[in-house]
């Protein structure tokens, strides 16, 4: 069930609704006047969604470059590379 607030929450019992954030995982809604406004989520989920949101763009994007018939990059070669990279990095 989410977690909906009026805005005057927002001032009165911000410390309640970033405990609850934080500890529930869960966003609140608050609403201005009956009407949602905006969402407070805490910044560890606020982080893991932006974190969902690149990946499945990524995916998206190898997902088209092989319907358009891209070759890419076979695993050896991609090891290779990953190593490369992360070499002296770690």
């Amino acid at each position: 069930m989410p977690n909906i607030r009026p805005i005057s929450d927002l001032r009165n019992n911000s410390n309640e609704i970033s405990e609850f954030c934080r500890t529930s995982r869960e966003p609140v809604f608050i609403t201005k006047n009956g009407v949602g406004d905006m969402v407070v989520l805490s910044i560890e989920m606020y982080e893991r969604q932006q974190a969902q949101l690149d990946l499945y763009s990524k995916l998206a994007e190898s997902e088209a470059e092989l319907a358009t018939g891209s070759e890419g990059v076979g695993f050896v070669e991609f090891a290779k590379r990953l190593r490369n990279g992360v070499h002296g990095r770690v």
